[in-house]
């Protein structure tokens, strides 16, 4: 009768190797096996004729390609009469990707599957380290880590990484975990385990790649105290927020947080520009706890999880970088935005809000400087850079004038080298300072009157979009006479 029979060899002894396995191997007169390059063939039964799949390995290109041709083979051979009887290391559940692939695929094609269990690399990892797998262990494979540039290890917790065979997989896997733990966090490097060579060293990240891999080295990463993971910080927060927390924490609104979200965003824009790193970790940590505290909020009222936040900012960075996770070509930082806005109009379409201003996703509640900015910004994306000069700076006083003169001179040219930019920066903040004066002695508010500002810019870009949505005009192509005839005819709206 046609059957794929799996067995597992255990982790390289002869003593590990289960009774089902022998009496499944010595009951056959061939056994397929993916390597013979492990300790426990040469004590395999005499009576069956072993044959391997490494010439697959020494010729493919990519482990994918040895993957597929090992299971297309497995099953031509279970098709037979006599069926085939398929030996890997291990257990053929842990770390087999053959395995995995050939249990789909028998699936589809009504091959019948026996699954012979066999003691896994992990029993004898965890006896050489002295561990109980149900605190928390983690167990990774070397090859999926190295394909990744953050590791999706919880830096909480133990973890065992099989399939360190090389110093060249050693190396890569270590600069992948260089992005969640210091290049001084403990390991041990165990090789053998569970065979009569099996060695254990324990050593810092940084050496990993110092040693000679097999294809039996399994890297063991500590556990990182306290906690330093997203989900153990999560637990703290719910804690504060639980009956047994604190009555403070358990009081608070998304409201009634408002100003504390705005407050340590101003505290990290500060460290950034203090140029503090000490300072920048911190305070990223306070403006992490009110994004946490948010989403438990949250989650508590049966709104949303920190699940919901996550997938969907990762879903829209995906999709707004289809240069990256996509078939997009860009050639430079200008390709990139006009990909990023085409993409915001569809989405704006697909919502129903084709008409909606560009700027109407900017923040109201912005302070009017950064308004400003924002609303220039964003028009300019689109290649809109038509100021509003008519009558906005009149008399105020010679002292403003001849700074704005200075840095008109200065903004006349491109900057030849650092300093230039820098001067311009700093005139133009002395002339931004004057008139904030100026406005001070004249009673006259700067942040309202900038405010007002923004207003009527948004009400005449907002009618110039309108235009161009009608197809009066396009705002890519239209003249610069042609988009200042119709921005001053909004300029009353």
């Amino acid at each position: 009768m046609s059957q794929i029979t799996i067995v597992g060899l255990g982790p390289g002894s002869v003593a590990d190797l289960t009774r089902a396995a022998w009496q499944a191997l010595e009951q056959v007169d061939e056994v397929w096996l993916r390597t013979l390059h492990h300790p426990v063939v040469a004590d395999l039964p005499k009576t069956c004729r072993l044959k391997g799949f490494d010439a697959v390995y020494e010729r493919a290109e990519r482990f994918a390609d040895v993957y597929a041709e090992i299971a297309k083979r497995i099953l031509e051979l279970g098709l037979r009469d006599e069926g085939v009887v398929y030996a890997v290391p291990g257990h053929p559940l842990v770390g087999e990707a053959t395995v995995t692939r050939i249990l789909r695929e028998a699936r589809e094609a009504g091959i019948p599957v026996r699954i012979v269990n066999g003691l896994s690399f992990i029993e004898p990892a965890l006896a050489a380290l002295e561990l109980d797998a149900l605190d928390g262990l983690q167990v990774f494979d070397a090859l999926d880590l190295v394909s990744l540039n953050h590791p999706p290890l919880n830096p909480d917790y133990p973890a065992l990484i099989a399939q360190v065979y090389s110093r060249t997989v050693a190396s890569d896997l270590k600069l992948v975990l260089m992005n969640q733990y210091a290049d001084d966090h403990p390991v041990v490097w165990l090789d053998g385990a569970g065979t009569d060579r099996e060695q254990v060293r324990s050593m810092l990240l940084y050496e990993i790649d110092r040693y000679e891999a097999t294809p039996l080295t399994t890297l063991y990463v500590a556990p990182n105290p306290p906690v330093a993971s997203f989900e153990g910080f999560q637990e703290t927060i719910a804690r504060l927020r639980s009956p047994e927390g604190c009555p403070w924490d358990r009081e608070q609104t998304h409201r009634s947080l408002r100003a504390n979200l705005l407050e340590e965003s101003y505290e990290v824009l500060e460290a950034i520009d203090d140029e503090d790193p000490d300072a920048l970790c911190e305070e990223l940590g306070d403006l992490l706890l009110q994004v946490v505290l948010h989403a438990q909020i949250a989650v508590e009222e049966g709104e949303f999880t920190m699940g919901d936040v996550i997938s969907r900012i990762d879903s829209k960075l995906k999709r707004r970088h289809p240069h990256v996770w996509g078939d997009i070509d860009v050639t430079g930082v200008g390709d990139v935005i006009t990909n990023w806005e085409a993409i915001k109009r569809r989405e704006r379409a697909d919502k129903g809000a084709e008409n909606r201003s560009l700027l109407d996703s900017i923040p109201k509640v912005l302070p009017a400087l950064a308004q400003a900015a924002a609303y220039t910004d964003r028009a300019g994306r689109i290649g809109f850079n038509q100021v509003d000069a008519d009558g906005i700076w009149v008399d105020l006083g010679n002292g403003v004038v001849s700074r704005l003169n200075a840095l008109l001179t200065s903004l006349a040219a491109e900057p030849s080298d650092a300093q230039d930019a820098g001067s311009q920066l700093r005139t133009l903040g002395d002339a931004l300072l004057v008139i904030v004066d100026w406005a001070r002695r004249h009673k006259i508010d700067p942040e309202a009157a900038l405010r007002e500002a923004n207003e009527r810019f948004a009400r005449r870009f907002a009618a110039l979009e309108s235009a161009s949505r009608s197809g009066k005009l396009s705002l890519e192509t239209a003249s610069p006479e042609d988009i200042r005839d119709l921005w001053k005819e909004n300029g009353m709206a």
